[in-house]
C-alpha cells in the first residue's frame, strides 16, 4: 500500500513538473516565439529549412542572480528582446526529438541582420542553440571548445541556457557561436567571387572535411588509409565559390599531401612551408585527448587566410568523445588505447597519420603535449578534472528538469565519474606514445625584437591610415639572420619571409602596410608588404620561426599603460631600448620619425618629374629644394642607378635602355631628407 502510494505521488508530482516545469534558472532563460500561421491561428514549426520569423528574449540578470520567467516583459533583465530567423540544424542529430537550432538576429524590419552580443559574447548575428545531442554527460562540447581555447585556439564561445519555444519546455541548451568568418570568431578575409587571381585568390578559405548535410555538393575527395574523405566548401559557399578559387585551395590540400606523403620537413618546399604547424599539432591533441570518433573525417575544419598557411580547427561537433558514442546504433569507437587517425574508422586524410610519422613533427607534437600536461597545463589532468565538476555543478539544477523532459540523462554524477576516470587513464596512454623530443627541445631563435609598431597612423593628405601602417623588426644579433620561413603566426596581420631572405647583423626591415604608399610617404623602400591590417585597439602581433617556435611576440593596447598619443595621435609605438622586454608597455615610447621625419614628407610634393610615363629620359625638378643624390631601383628592389654630388634643383636621367615598367626614385636633399617618386618607363 505504501508503494501504491508512492508510486501515486510520484505520478502527481511529475504531472505537476510537466504541467509548468520552469519557472526560474541559475542559468539564461532563453523564449522563442514563431510568428502566427494565419491559416491555423497557431505558431509555425520550426521547419529544417528556410528559417522562419520568430522573436527572441533571453532572461539574464546582470549581477548573475537567478532568473526567473516573470522576468520576461522587465527590460532591465532582458539580455535581449528582438526578432530572429530560426530553423532546425544539424545532421544526425535531427533523428531525435529534442532539435538543435540554428538562428539569426534581425533588425525590426525582419530582414536586415542585426550584429549583437548575447550574453557577453562579441557581436554577430549567426548563432547555434546546441541540443547537447547523444551525451549524457551534458558537457563534453563545453568542456572540449573550453579547452581548446586554453590551448590558446579559436573555438565556439557559449552559455548554457534553458529554452522555451512557443510555451513548450525544450531542455538544456548551449547559446554559442556559430563558426564563421568574422574578427571576433574565424580571423580571416572573407572573399568575394571576384577573388580569382593572386594574392586575392590566396584566401580566406574555410574548408572542412564532412559528410553532406543539406544539399552541399562535396568538392573533392582525398585517399584516406580506409578510404576516403569527402571535403565541402563552409566559405566560400559552394554556390559562390568560382572554379579559379576551388583549384586553389584543393591545390594547397594536394601540397600538403604529397609532402607528408614524401616525409618533406623542408621549411622552403615541405609540410612547414605549407602548414601552419603548431594548430595541425593542436587539432591532434585535443583530438586525440578526446579519442573524438569523428575528428578528421567529419565535422574537421580548415581555414586559411590571405597570403596565409592552411591552419586546422576549429574544433566542432565533440558529443561522440571521452568514451561515448552512438551506442544504441551499435557504435563504440571512442577508446583510450587508439589513435584516431590509426584506427579502423573515420581515419581523415592520409597526411593525418603522415605527418604523425614525420620524426620532425613528433617531435614538436610530444613536446606540446607535454607542456599541456604539465602541472600548470591546460590539459593537466587535475585541470580537466576540476572544469568537469564545475560544469557538472552548473548545469546540475538544469539536469533535473532536462530528465523530466526528455529522460535521457539517467545518471549524470555517474557519467561524470566514469569520464574522470576514461581521461585519466587516456593520459596515462598517449603519455607511453608521445615520449621523447630532445631534438627539438630547444630549438635556435634568432635575436629578432619587434621594435616599431605603427597601427593607428594619421591620415595624412591623400594617404589612408590603413596604408601608413608599419611593423619594424630588428636583428640584435652580430650575424646574419636567414629568414627563410619565419612568418606572423596569430591571425590578424600576414606575412611569410620567401625562401633565402636575409637580415644583417645590426639592421632592421620594415614591413609595410602598403609597400607603395611607404615609398611616397615615408622615403625608402619597406623589405615587404604584410596583408590585412592592424588593429586599432589590441593586437598580439607574433614571430615565429616556420615550425612555429616563437621567436618573439608583442600584444600593444590603445589604451594605458601603454602610449595612448600612438592611437590616432600621429605617433607610433618604438622601442625604447631593442635590447629590453617588448612585452612590457613600460618598455615602449612614441616617436614621429622614421629615417626621416614624417612631417618633412610633405616636401615629395615641391618636387616633379616629367614626363611620367617617360620613353628616353625624365626630368626632376625642384624651385625650393637643392637635390643632391638620387637612386633609381626597379620594383624588385634590384638598384639600376644612382648619382651623387648633383647639387642642382633640376637634372636629367636618361632612362632609354630600361625595360618598359615601373621604377622607384629615391631622392636626396641638401638638409639629409629623403622621400621617393614614382615614374613608369614607356
Amino acid at each position: 500500500m505504501k508503494l501504491f502510494l508512492l508510486i501515486s505521488f510520484l505520478v502527481l508530482y511529475a504531472l505537476i513538473i510537466d504541467a509548468q516545469i520552469l519557472t526560474s534558472s541559475n542559468l539564461p532563460i532563453v523564449i522563442i516565439n514563431t510568428n502566427i500561421n494565419p491559416n491555423t491561428g497557431k505558431p509555425y514549426e520550426i521547419p529544417d529549412d528556410p528559417k522562419i520569423g520568430a522573436t527572441m528574449k533571453i532572461i539574464f540578470r546582470p549581477d548573475g542572480s537567478r532568473n526567473y520567467l516573470t522576468d520576461q516583459n522587465n527590460p532591465d533583465f532582458l539580455n535581449y528582446n528582438g526578432r530572429i530567423g530560426v530553423e532546425i540544424r544539424g545532421s544526425s542529430s535531427q533523428s531525435l526529438p529534442k532539435k538543435a537550432y540554428g538562428l539569426t538576429t534581425r533588425k525590426e524590419d525582419n530582414f536586415t541582420n542585426n550584429n549583437v552580443s548575447i550574453l557577453g559574447m562579441p557581436n554577430e548575428n549567426d548563432w547555434i542553440l546546441n541540443s547537447i545531442a547523444f551525451d549524457p554527460s551534458l558537457i563534453r562540447n563545453y568542456l572540449s571548445y573550453d579547452l581548446a581555447r586554453s590551448m590558446g585556439n579559436y573555438a565556439a564561445r557559449g552559455e548554457y541556457c534553458e529554452v522555451v519555444i512557443n510555451g513548450d519546455y525544450r531542455g538544456l541548451y548551449i547559446f554559442m557561436e556559430k563558426l564563421k568568418i568574422d574578427d571576433d570568431r574565424i580571423n580571416i578575409v572573407k572573399m568575394t567571387n571576384t577573388d580569382n587571381t593572386v594574392p586575392d585568390l590566396t584566401g580566406g578559405y574555410v574548408t572542412k572535411a564532412d559528410k553532406t548535410t543539406g544539399g552541399d555538393p562535396v568538392a573533392w575527395t582525398m585517399q584516406s588509409y580506409i578510404g576516403s574523405t569527402s571535403y565541402l566548401h563552409d566559405s566560400p559557399k559552394p554556390n559562390e565559390i568560382t572554379t579559379q578559387q576551388n583549384n586553389y585551395i584543393r591545390n594547397q590540400f594536394t601540397i600538403l599531401q604529397n609532402a607528408a606523403t614524401a616525409q618533406n620537413a623542408s621549411i622552403i618546399n615541405g609540410f612547414p612551408s605549407i602548414i601552419d604547424v603548431p594548430s595541425f599539432i593542436d587539432y591532434i591533441l585535443i583530438s586525440e585527448l578526446a579519442s573524438n570518433a569523428d575528428s578528421y573525417q567529419y565535422s574537421t575544419y580548415f581555414h586559411k587566410d590571405r597570403n596565409g598557411k592552411l591552419r586546422a580547427g576549429p574544433i566542432w561537433d565533440y558529443d561522440l568523445t571521452y568514451g561515448n558514442d552512438l551506442f544504441h546504433w551499435g557504435l563504440d569507437r571512442s577508446h583510450t588505447n587508439v589513435w584516431q587517425f590509426d584506427n579502423w574508422d573515420n581515419t581523415g586524410s592520409k597526411f593525418w597519420k603522415d605527418l604523425y610519422n614525420n620524426p620532425t613533427f613528433k617531435c614538436y607534437l610530444t613536446k606540446r603535449w607535454k607542456e599541456l600536461t604539465a602541472t600548470n597545463g591546460p590539459l593537466n589532468y587535475f585541470a580537466v578534472a576540476e572544469k568537469m565538476e564545475q560544469l557538472s555543478k552548473l548545469t546540475s539544477e538544469a539536469m533535473v528538469r532536462e530528465n523530466i523532459r526528455w529522460g535521457t540523462i539517467p545518471n549524470q554524477s555517474g557519467e561524470i565519474i566514469k569520464m574522470k576516470e576514461w581521461i585519466q587513464t587516456r593520459i596515462n596512454w598517449i603519455n607511453t606514445r608521445l615520449t621523447n623530443y630532445t631534438a627539438c627541445s630547444n630549438p635556435d631563435l634568432p635575436a629578432l625584437v619587434i621594435s616599431k609598431i605603427n597601427y593607428n597612423p594619421l591620415p595624412v593628405n591623400k594617404f589612408d591610415s590603413d596604408d601608413l601602417e608599419f611593423i619594424e623588426i630588428t636583428n640584435n644579433s652580430n650575424q646574419t639572420i636567414n629568414l627563410t620561413g619565419f612568418y606572423f603566426s596569430e591571425l590578424g596581420v600576414t606575412y611569410q619571409f620567401p625562401a633565402n631572405s636575409t637580415l644583417n647583423a645590426h639592421t632592421n626591415l620594415i614591413l609595410a602596410g602598403n609597400s607603395n604608399t611607404f615609398q611616397q610617404f615615408y622615403g625608402s623602400i619597406p623589405f615587404g608588404q604584410f596583408t590585412r591590417n592592424l588593429s586599432n585597439k589590441s593586437e598580439k602581433i607574433v614571430l615565429a620561426d616556420a615550425f612555429g617556435n616563437t621567436i618573439d611576440s608583442v600584444r600593444y593596447l590603445d589604451s594605458l599603460p601603454w602610449p595612448v598619443e600612438a592611437d590616432g595621435g600621429g605617433y607610433f609605438l618604438k622601442l625604447k631600448d631593442v635590447y629590453s622586454d617588448n612585452s612590457l608597455a613600460e618598455n615602449w615610447t612614441i616617436a614621429t620619425n622614421l629615417s626621416v621625419d614624417i612631417d618633412d614628407n610633405l616636401l615629395e610634393y615641391l618636387v616633379n618629374i616629367y614626363p611620367n610615363p617617360a620613353q628616353s629620359k625624365i626630368t626632376i625638378e625642384s624651385n625650393q629644394i637643392q637635390l643632391i643624390s638620387f637612386e633609381l631601383f626597379d620594383l624588385s628592389g634590384r638598384k639600376m642607378t644612382e648619382q651623387n654630388n648633383i647639387n642642382s634643383s633640376i637634372f636629367t636621367i636618361d632612362v632609354e635602355s630600361f625595360m618598359p615598367g615601373i621604377y622607384i626614385l629615391k631622392l636626396h636633399s641638401g638638409n639629409k631628407d629623403s622621400f621617393v617618386k614614382k615614374f613608369i618607363k614607356k
